[in-house]
């Protein structure tokens, strides 16, 4: 399955044609619950199971995320993360 064209502004780093649903899951995951609007967040629960978003959740990458956001839907899942955790995985534009 491909990734849809509508998601490339949630995406924009990255060639939607290049991108894996599988293999790429972390990444477009991460993404869509950081930038997504409510469309991007239908196709994401469509098109990953509950217990992939949570595992992206549990395991944040490094920098990607947007404090607000993270704290949003770890709340949402009900998921605790260790505050290093937490903090390591927020972008940070401290300069």
């Amino acid at each position: 399955m491909d990734v849809p064209k509508f998601l490339q502004p949630y995406l924009a780093s990255y060639n939607l044609k290049k991108l894996d649903m599988n293999n790429d899951k972390e990444i477009i995951i991460t993404e869509i619950l950081n930038k997504g609007d409510g469309r991007a967040l239908h196709w994401l629960v469509k098109s990953y199971s509950k217990n992939d978003i949570k595992n992206i959740l549990k395991s944040p990458l490094k920098g990607y995320w947007m404090k607000s956001i993270l704290k949003y839907w770890l709340s949402i899942f009900g998921i605790n993360l260790k505050q290093n955790k937490f903090n390591q995985a927020i972008i940070n534009l401290d300069f």
